[in-house]
């Protein structure tokens, strides 16, 4: 029974995944989703409560396993806090500037105010990665690696510098190039300030 729930769990995901490809968030209809899929409306509600759920969940899908390899970078017994910045920020700047997550973002965005979509992705994607940084920062401050400060704050200010060099390109949706090479200088000099401002006394 529980193979042919995932069976249908996974073809609910893929017939998604084409609607709002093809259609985008705000037209896509669960009625359409359900259409193509076959049966009753009250079964994809039974899978994905909402079709903000079911779109974050065809977003999570793709982008976890860079998540989760992306902050699994940051080591806070390394011997060079800067180095494990430094793979943990160029991981950061490839997932978030790439094609599709770019797209996801804008989407996110655009239809923040309008229902829950926002407020999922922010619970499930930045605050996740608040927390995950902020407990390496705080364990870094205690080791003495970092001088002692709000390790929340030094997140939210470690985000901002990496992010500085693209985020006005990403908002204005003007092309920029985001090769390897120009990632890799965007977080050298970001992590250069911030072990400036929160490097050991």
């Amino acid at each position: 029974m529980r193979a042919k729930s995932e069976t249908k769990r996974q073809a609910i995901l893929d017939v998604a995944t084409e609607v709002f490809r093809e259609v985008g968030f705000e037209r896509a209809s669960m009625s359409e989703i359900c259409a193509r899929v076959g049966g009753s409306k009250a079964t994809i509600y039974n899978y994905f409560p909402s079709k903000e759920e079911l779109f974050f969940e065809i977003m999570f899908r793709s982008t976890e396993k860079e998540f989760e390899a992306t902050h699994e970078a940051l080591d806070p017994f390394t011997d060079d806090i800067a180095e494990s910045l430094c793979h943990f920020g160029e991981r950061l700047l490839a997932l978030l500037f790439s094609p599709e997550v770019q797209a996801a973002r804008r989407l996110i965005v655009s239809e923040a105010g309008r229902g829950e979509l926002g407020r999922l992705c922010f619970e499930r994607g930045p605050q996740r990665s608040l927390a995950m940084v902020s407990d390496f920062l705080q364990a870094a401050m205690d080791l003495g690696k970092l001088r002692q400060a709000d390790a929340q704050v030094a997140t939210l200010h470690l985000r901002g510098l990496l992010e500085a060099e693209l985020l006005d390109h990403f908002l204005f949706q003007v092309p920029v190039e985001v090769s390897e090479e120009k990632i890799r200088g965007i977080v050298v000099r970001a992590v250069t300030v911030f072990i400036a401002a929160y490097g050991p006394v």
